[in-house]
């Protein structure tokens, strides 16, 4: 068992970067809700059990360094794996009449919020975090049929570069979203 109570680097710092150029990386892969929490208990791709203890108000990023072993050349590095988003397009309702086409997203509301389902809405799209099975989210859709309404599922990877750092943080959680970069005193 491997204590870790914080973060010793990035591996996009440029000092880690050229120190990890020939090292051994052992990966620790967690999914984006996993990433926020500040006390886990894991196994690295190699088998060696992490127990995480962080202070509350962190977050481990992509490509935080957990360990380094100096004498081996080892890293142990967090890995998060942002799961795909539901698009649901509202384009759909813009040749409805107003009162259909509201209470329609109206009803959408509803049935994404009673489904705890963090969401952000840009323009005609709703961008909503796989967050339980695919297959559930897609009933859920089905089971209410919204006329006017149609859904996708992407990677997330599709999705990142239309959203601001704040609509990140809201889709993913606290995972840094790769290529999202933003200062985190502000």
């Amino acid at each position: 068992m491997h204590a870790v109570d914080h973060v010793i680097g990035n591996v996009g710092e440029p000092d880690w970067a050229a120190r990890l150029a020939s090292a051994t990386i052992d990966t620790l892969t967690l999914d984006q809700w996993e990433a926020q929490r500040s006390r886990l208990r894991k196994p690295t791709a190699g088998g060696v059990e992490l127990a995480i203890s962080l202070d509350r108000s962190v977050h481990l990023r992509d490509g935080d360094i957990l360990a380094w072993d100096e004498a081996t050349s080892t890293a142990i590095v967090a890995r998060i794996d942002l799961k795909p988003v539901m698009i649901v397009h509202l384009d759909g309702l813009n040749g409805l009449a107003p009162a259909v086409a509201m209470r329609t997203c109206v009803e959408l509301g509803h049935a994404i919020g009673n489904q705890h389902w963090p969401a952000v809405v840009k323009g005609d799209r709703v961008y909503v975090p796989l967050t339980v099975d695919h297959a559930v989210m897609s009933s859920v859709m089905r089971t209410h049929a919204f006329g006017g309404i149609r859904y996708e599922f992407v990677p997330a990877a599709e999705v990142i570069p239309y959203l601001a750092p704040h609509e990140s943080r809201r889709l993913f959680g606290a995972a840094e979203i790769p290529g999202h970069h933003h200062d985190h005193d502000v």
